[in-house]
């Protein structure tokens, strides 16, 4: 193939996923917004904040990473134009994610105990329980909302969510400033008010997101009339068979970015504030990936669909492509605002807080400049990674996900942050080692098996 066959399917895969990225950065924008709005307050705030965060990324991984066992699914539904599977398997997601839903909610809300014995700072804690016990709340319609938007996906319907999460924003900046800060007559609610902003937009996402859907034609006779409680244990076994080990993938890599935080904790609040700021920045791009790896997901399944897989390998090459441009483009900006951007987050104009900002500033810099060097393994690991889930093929990325992260990376954090000079800085090379480990591994997965089905595939049309 010439790069032509690959370069013309550009266009189309940025239509598809450009609305799953601006989707997927409203729900990290919820997290810059919090994060730009308690930093005014101070850093043992934003360190509060980051802690309680770290319980809900490790809950929300594995309701998101469930609910990803849906699209494929639908995708696959929709290649075939088969309407009585795709609707089963969206009451079957629907059903599953409400229950996971309320299983988080009460695992958050009753881990409050395990904050008080991290070795994290006394104010922090402090300040982080009644935050985490009220967003706790907000884990049940944001894994509903998931459940909504992964069907949405699979039928490549993919602005809906966007315009959903949109809204959701907008309410939540509004309630934000009137909460924290006691605008208008509002109390003056600080951190709490950020939870309270989350848990009213997250509600509203979900509601919007079903009007929507229930009004396009495409979309209306999936979720109108849902007998959610008709149930098929042979259907349930198939979203689970994928759904698990799916949420696995997603928890073994959010895991480790969340003992990140709790490494920080230990070396101190304005380490951990640091490390926020860098998250949170790297969370962005790294939802540019995850869009692209949604695309992927649904391009490949259509294709599974169709058993064309010369173009399913065509199709997933081009999104790696047009992937990895881009994480060339975020890395090059990451090199050169490091310094600039975490200034974004602190209030700089306050004289008392001038030492530990600074100290942030500094720390959060070198951050910034490693996360840049991952920019590129981690876009293709994400891609990668949505590709096989396009081919529902799970289980082994599972173990591999395991292995990058949890046999590679996480020990070199953990050596080099506690018994290094590296300090914060040694907590993002183990993860750098993680994400690339992930990156080499899936994408020889995917090459092998895509190779695979077109032997296959061809060796049947010659008997």
């Amino acid at each position: 193939m010439i790069l032509t066959d690959y370069t013309k399917e550009f266009k189309y895969n940025l239509k598809l996923s450009y609305p799953v990225i601006l989707g997927m950065l409203g729900h990290t924008m919820v997290a810059f917004v919090d994060n730009i709005m308690v930093g005014q307050i101070g850093t043992a705030e934003l360190a509060a904040v980051s802690l309680a965060n770290s319980f809900m990324f490790i809950a929300m991984s594995l309701g998101i990473g469930f609910s990803t066992a849906i699209t494929p699914l639908i995708a696959e539904a929709d290649g075939e134009g088969n309407f009585e599977v795709g609707k089963s398997t969206f009451k079957h997601g629907l059903f599953l994610c409400s229950v996971i839903s309320i299983l988080l909610f009460l695992g958050v809300f009753l881990a409050e105990p395990i904050l008080h014995l991290m070795k994290q700072p006394p104010e922090v804690v402090e300040l982080a329980i009644p935050y985490l016990n009220l967003v706790a709340v907000s884990l049940i319609p944001l894994v509903i909302f998931q459940a909504f938007k992964q069907f949405s996906d699979g039928m490549s319907m993919t602005k809906y969510p966007m315009y959903a999460t949109l809204i959701g924003n907008v309410i939540n900046i509004v309630l934000n400033y009137l909460f924290i800060f006691g605008k208008f007559g509002f109390p003056e609610m600080g951190i709490v008010g950020a939870a309270i902003g989350t848990l009213v937009a997250r509600v509203v996402m979900v509601i919007y997101l079903w009007y929507l859907l229930s009004q396009h034609h495409k979309s209306r006779a999936f979720v109108l009339n849902i007998k959610i409680f008709t149930l098929s244990k042979k259907m349930i076994k198939k979203l689970y068979s994928l759904g698990f080990p799916s949420a696995m993938q997603m928890f073994f890599e959010v895991a480790i970015f969340t003992a990140a935080i709790w490494l920080s904790g230990i070396l101190g609040k304005n380490p951990q504030a640091a490390n926020q700021i860098a998250l949170n920045l790297s969370s962005m791009t790294f939802m540019v990936a995850m869009g692209l790896s949604v695309t992927a997901m649904i391009r490949v399944g259509n294709q599974k669909g169709l058993k064309r897989y010369i173009e399913l390998r065509r199709i997933a090459f081009s999104i790696f492509m047009i992937a990895t441009l881009l994480g060339v483009v975020f890395a090059i900006l990451f090199f050169l605002f490091s310094g600039m951007l975490p200034k974004i987050y602190l209030d700089l104009n306050d004289p008392t807080k001038m030492v530990d900002n600074y100290e942030v500033i500094t720390i959060a810099s070198k951050l910034l400049l490693i996360a840049a060097v991952f920019q590129i393994t981690d876009t293709i690991q994400v891609v990668a990674l949505g590709a096989l889930r396009g081919m529902q093929d799970v289980k082994i990325p599972t173990i591999m996900t395991f292995i990058s992260y949890w046999v590679i990376g996480f020990p070199i954090s953990y050596y080099l942050s506690l018994y290094t000079d590296y300090k914060s800085a040694g907590i993002w090379i183990g993860l750098l080692a993680g994400l690339t480990a992930s990156g080499i591994l899936l994408f020889i997965r995917f090459n092998y098996l895509s190779n695979k089905l077109i032997a296959q595939n061809s060796s049947l049309q010659n008997e």
